[in-house]
């Protein structure tokens, strides 16, 4: 593969309206684009259904665009409760914290559900579950989307889950590397700061992930958060202390690390789009989330190819972060959209039967 297609494995991108531009067609043709991630605004709706043959024509137009020999991810959060892009006549599920008393048998079942529904219309990852651990009560993102409020439970329940969706041939993302359980700011709107000592971190933030990656997890997306006790100078996502020393190195990941997306205001307000996508991959990363700003998509390009070519070290970075985004590919069949299996999936007898074996809200 040329270095233009290996940097085009690290480029994981958003797109606006609910028909694939032209644009964004080219790009993935050219294979310039590694992953293509839908939210609520791409999914057509039929009043308050989606409309899912449409939707299942849309990724196919995607999928059909790349090239045969390097073939296009799609992804998706889908993780119940506030971040469900994917909702009727799919399964409407609840938050996971709803799960803390449940057993990891059921976890891994709502996974399996989910991951089904996800698969039925061609959806190939998901970015969950969550492994933050919710000890902050004020916290304004993460909340009621993590598992557990101790560190061991949510580590067994997500890692339950992600089970389930490995079971449906979905790829499971957990998140947020190292932890954004503890943030009383949200990274979407600012740049927060995690100051617990190591010790702390280890116990409690760094647990979760350290199991996920014994386990053999095929991604961890990173946080847009300062953690002084590992890097005062930086966000996570932008750390190569956080990111190659600590997950790499000391806790042995071996898997993609996807940046959360670099359009957030935690890195955009302080970084421009180039120097944090150069910045993110130098640090370990391995794709780049730029989900909404097609400008800073293509600045994020431009930057890391520039760099490459100036620098041999840096290009081989790309080459090593390409070599494991392909394997995501290889590693797995890719999930044909089906309407007529939708049809039968999307809100299932099945599912609904879960959603009654769930433990109630407290």
């Amino acid at each position: 593969m040329t270095l233009e297609r290996d940097i085009g494995r690290t480029m994981w991108v958003g797109f606006h309206g609910t028909t694939a531009p032209t644009e964004l067609l080219d790009a993935v043709a050219a294979g310039r684009v590694g992953a293509v991630v839908l939210f609520a605004r791409n999914i057509a709706m039929n009043g308050d259904q989606a409309d899912v043959p449409a939707l299942i024509d849309l990724l196919e137009s995607i999928k059909a665009a790349a090239p045969a020999d390097d073939p296009v991810l799609l992804a998706v959060d889908q993780e119940g409760g506030r971040v469900q892009r994917l909702r009727a006549p799919a399964t409407r599920w609840p938050p996971m914290l709803r799960l803390e008393s449940a057993t990891p048998a059921l976890a891994e079942q709502i996974g399996e559900a989910m991951g089904r529904e996800l698969a039925a219309v061609g959806f190939d990852i998901d970015f969950a579950p969550v492994l933050d651990v919710h000890t902050n009560p004020q916290n304004p993102i993460i909340g009621d989307r993590a598992f557990a409020t101790d560190p061991d439970r949510a580590a067994e329940l997500a890692l339950a889950f992600a089970r389930g969706l490995a079971r449906a041939n979905i790829l499971a993302c957990g998140k947020h590397f190292p932890g954004h359980g503890d943030t009383a700011t949200d990274s979407h709107l600012e740049l927060p700061t995690v100051s617990a000592d190591l010790e702390r971190l280890r116990e409690v933030e760094l647990a979760p992930f350290a199991r996920a990656a014994r386990a053999g997890l095929p991604m961890l997306m990173t946080a847009h958060v300062v953690f002084p006790a590992l890097d005062p100078d930086r966000p996570a996502t932008l750390s190569a202390r956080v990111v190659d020393d600590l997950l790499r190195r000391e806790l042995a990941f071996e898997g993609v690390v996807v940046s959360d997306d670099i359009d957030m205001k935690a890195i955009a307000n302080h970084y421009p789009a180039g120097r944090a996508a150069v910045e993110a991959l130098r640090a370990g990363c391995d794709a780049l989330l730029l989900c909404a700003d097609v400008e800073a998509q293509r600045r994020a390009w431009e930057a890391v190819a520039t760099e490459a070519q100036a620098h041999p070290d840096f290009a081989e970075r790309v080459r090593s972060a390409a070599h494991r985004v392909r394997g995501l590919s290889n590693d797995r069949p890719a999930n044909p959209g089906s309407a007529d299996a939708a049809a039968g999936i999307l809100g299932s007898a099945a599912a609904k039967e879960l959603l009654a074996d769930l433990p109630q809200a407290s």
